[in-house]
């Protein structure tokens, strides 16, 4: 019976020492700890606890297994998933470009994740990842050299590589006739003179949309068959054999050189009787920015460059090639249907992003939406817009009927494009750039644009 009472008070003696060890009165505090999923004990422990550390940062890489932090001060840290160690052993929640912060435990060397706090989502697209480059590679360049990179210019019908030579424009966009009557290897090599003169690799460019706007596959020697519009395509298999035809197109364009595609058409057009149409989804806003986002998904999983075109959307205004077009309708109509399309590319991480020449007076009524620092504003700080925003060619009649060729394009830098699609390259390369040496433009205007041309360029892989 005395062992028995002994026993109990003995036991009774450890519970209550057990208990002090975490009382307020700092007598013997345990350190913080973030717990496994699934971890629980039935009796005290007395074995020490790993100390829980902390770090803040920017996501670099990440993977199924680990991820590589980038901290204010520019040193870098990796994490590891711990299946035992950690609380997050089958959750993945970091993404390439985000901040975060992390509560972790060291184990072997190594540090495993205990618990990850997101501060700030990655940017779409996330060209922060590549700022650093751009930065420096921005450090060296000449006022002459930026210019150059504001121009995505009509590749010359005569001596193109001469002129990229020169000038060094970001890169040249390629039409029907820099097609016509070649081969599949004279347009490689084509292309390669391009790339051999810049000093920045160039961005090659197509208007490849399908259906009425095809480039390339009109030629049966650079491609089986022409590309289907958007419309015959869903008509055709639905979701599935758009996407298909994104990965194909793709596949071709990229055989040749080519690495952005300006497309694709977020334009919201259901009635037939507009220009738009036959190049659009033709299709409601919600079911328009469906097609987007699989699109733009597809498109960056191939390694080309997406254009989102035509912002603020179209709607059922008459052909800018042609002429001025005044939009007057509601910005309701733009929050609630147009914006729509270019919000789902713009989460999907689409790089670029092309603007229209109408005057959309609901924003400005004064200028064109591609010459419009309103319009532009709008793109950045309401969507959200951090990649590459580019005018729609400054040579369509909107632009031409009403501004030099010189003020169009020096207007286009004020309004806050990064990219001037140009088929008067030489002279608006000029104005530009005088208008850097007389104060009108400003430096630091110059510089975040090319910085942002650059990041796109690294994201494609185009420069290193």
């Amino acid at each position: 019976m005395k062992k028995k009472v002994i026993t109990a008070l003995l036991c009774v003696l450890l519970l209550l020492t057990g208990c002090t060890e975490g009382s307020p009165d700092g007598t013997a505090a345990a350190p913080t700890v973030v717990s496994a999923i699934g971890d629980s004990q039935t009796g005290p422990s007395f074995s020490p606890q790993p100390e829980v550390k902390s770090a803040a940062g920017m996501v670099l890489t990440a993977d199924e297994e680990s991820f590589l932090l980038k901290h204010e001060d520019g040193t870098q840290q990796a994490f590891s998933y711990g299946v035992e160690d950690s609380v997050l052993p089958l959750v993945r929640t970091v993404e390439r470009g985000a901040s975060v912060r992390v509560a972790y435990t060291e184990n072997g060397g190594k540090c495993i994740v205990q618990d990850v706090q997101l501060e700030r989502e990655a940017p779409n697209p996330p060209f922060n990842l590549y700022e650093d480059r751009a930065a420096e590679i921005l450090q060296s360049m000449t006022a002459a050299e930026k210019v150059g990179q504001m121009f995505f210019a009509r590749c010359p019908e005569e001596d193109a590589a001469g002129t990229a030579e020169k000038y060094q424009p970001a890169g040249y966009i390629l039409f029907d006739r820099d097609f016509k009557g070649k081969s599949k290897a004279e347009v490689i090599e084509t292309v390669k003179s391009y790339q051999q003169v810049s000093k920045l690799g160039m961005l090659i460019g197509v208007d490849e949309e399908g259906g009425t706007v095809k480039r390339v596959s009109k030629y049966e020697d650079l491609c089986d068959g022409p590309f289907l519009s958007p419309q015959e395509l869903y008509s055709e298999g639905g979701m599935e054999r758009i996407v298909s035809d994104t990965a194909e197109k793709a596949g071709v364009l990229k055989g040749l050189g080519i690495n952005v595609n300006l497309a694709p058409v977020c334009d919201v057009s259901t009635d037939p009787g507009d220009f738009i149409y036959k190049r659009a989804f033709g299709q409601a806003a919600g079911e328009t920015a469906g097609y987007v986002a699989e699109v733009v998904r597809q498109m960056n999983e191939s390694g080309i460059g997406c254009t989102l075109k035509h912002f603020p959307g179209y709607g059922s205004n008459v052909d800018t090639h042609t002429g001025i077009a005044h939009d007057t309708r509601e910005y309701d109509a733009f929050l609630n249907s147009d914006f729509l399309p270019f919000s789902a590319g713009i989460k999907e991480n689409a790089g670029g992003i092309l603007v229209c020449h109408n005057i959309v007076e609901c924003m400005d009524d004064e200028y064109p939406a591609s010459l419009s620092a309103r319009v532009h504003e709008i793109l950045r700080s309401d969507l959200g817009f951090s990649g590459v925003i580019m005018t729609d060619d400054l040579y369509m009649d909107a632009v031409r009927d009403e501004y030099g060729a010189g003020e169009a394009a020096v207007l286009a830098v004020q309004a806050g494009n990064d990219l001037i699609l140009s088929s008067q390259f030489e002279e608006q390369y000029q104005a530009v750039l005088d208008a850097l040496g007389d104060g009108t433009l400003r430096e630091d205007q110059i510089d975040k644009a090319v910085k942002r041309v650059l990041c796109w360029k690294l994201s494609l892989g185009i420069i290193e």
